[in-house]
């Protein structure tokens, strides 16, 4: 669940984001400076500026009918499609595709990750070619409005009881968080990430699932919340 379990931070632009952080969801709160600052670093001969704090590659294909909010950066040969609503606060990695009416706000994705087709990801952090299928979301705020918690079945142990309670809940201390996905997540179409989950790498989830805490990596989640280990 640590972000060198997860993350390969060689495959984002925002590397220096997680320095000093030992677990993802930790960054949540900064991305929005995180962006000004290193925006304003970027050479200027490879991203141009298109509004207050936001910056797009030249190589990236953004088309004419997309909402951008700053601040925001749009790496090398991004797509971003007609429709896409990028709300701020969002890192869009190289080559990643984001699609018709996708959402996006205070996200960090990494280089090569997709979420083609309506998609909504809010507050949440997506790994190395994670990929998104049509119509799943994060879902980033509880119903009853509490700060968010990762279930867990580790408790005392690899997690350690500094962040977890008694049942095992990791206390992020954020009334809003969506998902972590490590790198090489499949998330089927149709689910729905709930609030504070955390996807180990290389996980694969069955479409129309419901998902809530940690998965650990290199699972399946089939239908009914059955998770299964590929090994």
């Amino acid at each position: 669940m640590k972000i060198k379990e997860m993350l390969d931070l060689e495959k984002t632009i925002a590397k220096e984001l997680f320095t000093g952080h030992e677990y993802p969801w930790e960054v949540l709160p900064f991305i929005g400076e995180f962006i000004i600052k290193l925006g304003k670093t970027l050479p200027a001969d490879e991203y141009k500026t298109a509004g207050d704090n936001i910056w797009i590659a030249e190589s990236a294909v953004v088309a004419e009918n997309v909402s951008i909010t700053g601040p925001a950066i749009i790496c090398k040969n991004a797509q971003i499609r007609p429709g896409a609503f990028i709300r701020g606060n969002a890192i869009v990695g190289e080559n990643t595709v984001v699609g018709n009416s996708t959402e996006l706000k205070n996200v960090v994705l990494f280089d090569n990750v997709q979420v083609p087709h309506y998609n909504y990801v809010g507050d949440s952090i997506l790994g190395y070619k994670s990929h998104m299928g049509a119509g799943s979301i994060t879902s980033n705020v509880k119903s009853d409005k509490t700060l968010v918690t990762i279930k867990t079945d580790l408790y005392n142990g690899e997690i350690g009881k500094d962040i977890t309670d008694d049942s095992g809940r990791i206390n992020t201390g954020l009334k809003k968080m969506g998902a972590v996905l490590g790198d090489y997540v499949e998330v089927g179409c149709n689910s729905v990430l709930n609030p504070g989950s955390v996807i180990g790498r290389g996980t694969n989830i069955y479409p129309l699932s419901s998902v809530r805490g940690y998965v650990p990596e290199k699972s399946i989640v089939k239908t009914g919340g059955v998770i299964v280990s590929k090994i």
